[in-house]
């Protein structure tokens, strides 16, 4: 196993090298071990601290906010993609413990894999320090995607958005084309999206539906910024030449 001394200083709690471990003992590697203990106990461990603690932020920093519209950004916050991404921030995945299988199919790198893996490590830091310690290295790590834009975006439903401003405004057809490039174990995929025949956003992802909910959130920025050049054309009213 890697040494894990970097990792520690990065999550800033000194989590006991036998509890670190099998944080980070993907199933695949235990299968192989002889079915030794995995980290799934500390994955569902760490999924209930974890949740916690950004409910608990949310609460306390948006008075205002809906319940629908604090549990859209606490999904977002926690979602698989969000995970994935402070783990490699972290390089969670260099030490992570996993079968040859998962090896050869680029494991290190998958968001299931990772995001799974950094609940497995909060669920660690609580068993280890209790929970204010694991808090706080929650907020330290992942508070900072509450007050990320394109994150908390990620907690909306950008194709439903699509498709209801489409019949709104009576666009048309809907169509996501979708390329993918790259080996099968590390194929990623761009999405472009086109409407009644016009070509708006596109997006990218390591699954086709991942790049097509950004190829969506994309366009709905644009339909967004249409929208409010008509509005305020209509506001303006006539021009002088009565045009």
């Amino acid at each position: 196993m890697k040494n894990t001394e970097d990792l520690t200083k990065r999550l800033g709690v000194d989590i006991d090298a036998g509890t670190l471990r099998l944080a980070l003992t993907h199933r695949s590697y235990a299968y192989e071990k002889g079915g030794i203990p995995t980290n799934e106990r500390l994955e569902f461990l760490g999924d209930s601290v974890l949740g916690l603690s950004v409910t608990d932020a949310l609460y306390r920093d948006n008075p205002d906010l809906s319940e629908g519209e604090l549990a859209k950004r606490r999904s977002a916050v926690v979602s698989t993609r969000a995970l994935a991404g402070v783990a490699r921030s972290l390089d969670l995945g260099s030490y992570v413990l996993l079968g040859q299988g998962e090896k050869l199919t680029n494991g290190r790198d998958k968001a299931s894999i990772l995001a799974d893996t950094m609940e497995a490590v909060i669920g660690a830091a609580y068993l280890s320090h209790g929970i204010e310690p694991a808090r706080a290295m929650v907020m330290r790590l992942i508070g900072p995607l509450l007050r990320d834009s394109e994150v908390l975006g990620e907690g909306t439903d950008w194709k439903t958005r699509i498709q209801e401003t489409a019949a709104a405004r009576r666009l048309g057809l809907i169509d996501y084309q979708v390329d993918g490039t790259g080996p099968d174990h590390a194929r990623t995929f761009t999405a472009r999206l086109v409407i009644g025949g016009v070509a708006y956003g596109s997006g990218g992802g390591h699954s086709k539906k991942e790049a097509e909910q950004a190829a969506a959130a994309a366009s709905s920025k644009l339909l967004a910024e249409a929208g409010d050049a008509d509005s305020s054309a209509i506001a303006a009213g006539p021009t002088a030449d009565g045009a």
